[in-house]
């Protein structure tokens, strides 16, 4: 977030490679790099996850620990809200959990948090959305739209917006206390005096990026649950 030190801030929103499709130009942007550097990390974790659990002993190393005990937080965090149909949509919960999570994170890293980006947590809320609807056709049918004119078909246009504002909602909840992490660390960064950048950005960092990043994957993951458990 950052971490540049100059006379004007910087929030690492930049453009560093252009290229051009059907016509038009596109970039890749420092949002870019950083979901790409999350991806390599999470598929990195993820094959030794993989390894580590096929090779499991009876007495498992630190690792396994690890995995096993974040599982078992992972499930036990749905069960509060899935119950039953926790393992039904457990892997949905878990990779978005770890991709927030990481994205968060990487402000650490000196990255930009690609979830500091409305494209990116919008695409999110949207996956959510059409799983959440998905579900409320299988399981209601017809009921998943008629239900929208209940109590009371006078009803319709608040229960209509309320059903899309769902995706809106949380989206935008994630997206605006990252960036307004990114900003706060640009503003430090950039205006004030090199004496102050030392020491005393550690702990802005531990709010904005680890504080904060952790809170935000938990409340976007545990509305996650709740829309798709209404349509159960």
């Amino acid at each position: 977030m950052g971490m540049l030190i100059s006379n004007e801030p910087d929030f690492m929103i930049h453009g560093v490679l252009k290229y051009q499709m059907f016509g038009q130009d596109f970039w890749i942007t420092t949002t870019t790099i950083g979901m790409w550097i999350v991806t390599v990390l999470i598929l990195i974790i993820a094959v030794m996850a993989n390894r580590a659990l096929k090779n499991a002993t009876d007495v498992p190393g630190r690792f396994q620990n690890a995995l096993e005990y974040g599982y078992m937080m992972l499930e036990q965090m749905g069960e509060t809200i899935l119950g039953g149909n926790t393992k039904r949509f457990i892997n949905y919960i878990g990779t978005i959990f770890l991709f927030i999570l990481f994205c968060n994170l990487s402000g650490l890293l000196g990255l930009r948090a690609p979830t500091a980006d409305y494209g990116v947590t919008f695409l999110l809320g949207m996956v959510t959305f059409f799983i959440v609807n998905y579900q409320g056709i299988k399981n209601h049918g017809v009921g998943h739209f008629t239900s929208l004119f209940q109590p009371t078909p006078v009803l319709f246009p608040i229960n209509l917006i309320g059903e899309l504002a769902n995706p809106l909602s949380i989206s935008l909840r994630l997206f605006a206390n990252l960036l307004s992490g990114v900003i706060i660390m640009g503003l430090w960064y950039g205006m004030l005096p090199i004496f102050v950048n030392i020491g005393i950005p550690a702990a802005l960092h531990a709010y904005c990026d680890l504080f904060s990043g952790c809170i935000q994957t938990y409340v976007f993951c545990m509305l996650t649950m709740v829309y798709v458990n209404d349509k159960l």
